[in-house]
């Protein structure tokens, strides 16, 4: 499937790359949250983490970590988020798998919230996590 970030990996929309290997491709975000924020794709398409190809998967995290370490030493940022959506409901937007990396300074204001809820017993919350625990293969 075409996207943005085919056409940006297949070098048709211009970038500002800041790494690039094999497998994966990391540019700065057009919308960022803080200056150097960037995105880190996979080349191989797949939409996001349900579907993602587990060779791929295994391959990421030693890439976002040298990113992560890069942006901090570059930027002196005081530490980092990394953050991924998933599906239309999450806040995905582009439907190729991709992670955000955002520099974040002490004071910079910027501010990622959630409502959180509570379970009613212990009893509902070792409900919900035998639900999951089932599912996973």
């Amino acid at each position: 499937m075409e996207t943005i970030f085919t056409k940006i990996i297949n070098g048709e929309i211009p970038s500002a790359k800041v790494y690039e290997d094999d497998d994966f491709l990391a540019i700065l975000d057009i919308r960022p949250v803080n200056f150097g924020h960037t995105l880190l794709i996979p080349k191989k398409y797949f939409v996001n983490v349900f579907d993602a190809p587990l060779d791929v998967a295994a391959k990421i995290y030693p890439v976002l970590t040298k990113i992560a370490n890069g942006m901090k030493e570059a930027l002196n940022c005081d530490g980092v988020n990394i953050y991924q959506n998933n599906g239309a409901a999450a806040g995905q937007e582009v439907f190729h798998a991709h992670l955000h990396i955002v520099p974040r300074y002490a004071g910079d204001e910027v501010r990622f919230s959630a409502r959180h809820v509570s379970y009613d017993t212990p009893q509902a919350m070792q409900e919900f996590a035998a639900k999951i625990a089932k599912e996973i293969k």
